[in-house]
C-alpha cells in the first residue's frame, strides 16, 4: 500500500502561482512514476503532468505546457507541481497518483494509488 497526501491548494487570482506538493509513504520502492490529474466541476478527471523516478522524464498535457512544471525529490518521496500564469479554467481538484507501470503514463487507469485531492480555485 502507498499513501499519498497532497497540499498547497488554495484560492489565487488569474495570473498568479501556486505550488502543490504530494508526499508518498508506505511501499514506495516499487513506484516508477508519479503524476498529477485534475477534475473540474461537471467534468471528467484529466491528466496534467507526470514524472518518472528513473531519469526524471516528464510529460504534460497541452493545456498546461509552458505554465506548469512537475518535479520530484526521490529522497523525500515527494512530487511537486509548480503552477504559474494560472487561468480560471485551471480551477479543479488536483490529485496526485503513483504507478509501478512504465508506459501510457497519461492514462489514469494505469495508476494504482491516489491522494485525496486538493482544491485549486483561480478567480478572474
Amino acid at each position: 500500500q502507498v499513501q499519498l497526501v497532497e497540499s498547497g491548494g488554495g484560492l489565487v487570482q488569474a495570473g498568479g502561482s501556486l505550488r502543490l506538493s504530494c508526499a508518498a509513504s508506505g511501499r514506495t520502492s516499487s513506484s516508477y512514476a508519479m503524476a498529477w490529474f485534475r477534475q473540474a466541476p461537471g467534468k471528467e478527471r484529466e491528466f496534467v503532468a507526470t514524472i518518472s523516478w528513473s531519469g526524471g522524464r516528464t510529460a504534460y498535457a497541452d493545456s498546461v505546457k509552458g505554465r506548469f512544471t512537475i518535479s520530484g525529490d526521490s529522497a523525500k518521496n515527494t512530487v511537486y507541481l509548480q503552477m504559474n500564469s494560472l487561468k480560471p479554467e485551471d480551477t479543479a481538484v488536483y490529485y496526485c497518483a503513483v504507478t509501478g507501470r512504465r508506459y501510457f503514463l497519461s492514462r489514469q487507469t494505469n495508476y494504482d494509488y491516489w491522494g485525496q485531492g486538493t482544491q485549486v480555485t483561480v478567480s478572474s
